[in-house]
């Protein structure tokens, strides 16, 4: 599970495999330009997610 913020709101993901996504629940594919992005990561790191609609950044806040 991560928690991130994005665009002032916390979100919290769990990063599964592309069988077992469902974005609606806020499970997304390591696979996902967002999963793929925050794979090796930590608390604190900003990070670059590199979407198909265009860039944006993520600031880590819990990894677990």
């Amino acid at each position: 599970k991560v928690k991130v913020n994005f665009n002032g709101n916390e979100m919290e993901f769990q990063i599964v495999g592309t069988n077992e996504s469902d974005p609606s629940n806020f499970r997304i594919s390591n696979e996902s330009p967002l999963g793929r992005a925050l794979l090796d990561h930590r608390a604190g790191d900003t990070v670059k997610v590199d979407a198909p609609g265009g860039s944006f950044h993520v600031k880590v806040l819990k990894v677990e």
